[in-house]
């Protein structure tokens, strides 16, 4: 039995602020591994972070030649390894409209949505973990079911992202909702290797148990910062784990139809 990775679609770069290493080193690392297909996708440029939380993403800028950099290494390795190029990025009604032009532009792949922040209608951030307000949480969810409805993102990373603090009952209940939703609507979910790896409050097992019983399709992803973390078998052993313990729906890759994505 395979004991790693065949294809990962969250893999990061130097631009975001907060990953170490060059392209290739990451794509030496994955063909090592024996990885089929690597998806790289970069925090997505935001007008609104550009002021906001300029350490966690790349700028405008910097777009095009992220875009250019993979693709001459999708040419240069396309014997041995498949990339592909995408976007991670927060949904929000106000900033999807910026993110969808940019993709379209620059002929990216396809794009994900790890929702770290949520934008109100008055355009002020708000951090929504941790948090025991079951408002903030619907309000979270409810953002990324409106994302998934967009048509243009392959996959929910870490959905289990909030802390919720509250009344267990009411955690359930709104990621029952959203599960039954992301189902509805064929988006695979994210086990997170670099949430596992570093000890943050994701996974969570009492999400993952909910998408257990709605029968989510889940896929595990890297979220890699660095190479090693394309490396790391004891964490994928781990996600593995969650997948056996709460019998998830583990699929081992995407249909990366872009006209369906973007």
């Amino acid at each position: 039995m395979r004991r790693f990775l065949e294809n990962n679609y969250h893999t990061h770069t130097y631009r975001c602020q907060h990953a170490a290493g060059t392209e290739r080193e990451y794509i030496e690392a994955a063909i090592g591994m024996g990885i089929k297909r690597l998806g790289f996708s970069d925090h997505v440029p935001c007008s609104l972070t550009e002021s906001f939380v300029p350490g966690m993403r790349m700028t405008f800028l910097q777009a095009e030649e992220y875009v250019d950099t993979l693709r001459k290494l999708a040419h240069e390795y396309k014997n041995q390894i498949e990339i592909l190029i995408g976007f991670e990025a927060e949904y929000s009604k106000q900033y999807y409209p910026e993110q969808k032009e940019m993709a379209d532009r620059l002929g990216i792949d396809y794009m994900i949505i790890g929702q770290h922040f949520l934008v109100d209608g008055d355009g002020h951030v708000l951090l929504p973990s941790p948090t025991d307000d079951r408002k903030l949480l619907r309000t979270y969810m409810q953002s990324l079911i409106e994302g998934m409805q967009t048509g243009s993102y392959a996959y929910i990373a870490h959905p289990d992202f909030v802390e919720f603090t509250g009344r267990k009952e009411e955690y359930e209940e709104e990621c029952r909702d959203f599960c039954r939703q992301a189902k509805l609507l064929q988006i695979p979910l994210e086990i997170n290797m670099q949430g596992m790896s570093a000890g943050k409050r994701y996974p969570q097992p009492a999400f993952w148990e909910i998408a257990g019983e709605v029968g989510n399709d889940v896929i595990i992803g890297a979220d890699a910062h660095t190479a090693q973390q394309l490396e790391n078998v004891e964490i994928y052993d781990k996600c593995m784990e969650l997948v056996r313990r709460y019998h998830l729906h583990l699929i081992g890759d995407l249909k990366m139809d872009r006209r369906k994505t973007l």
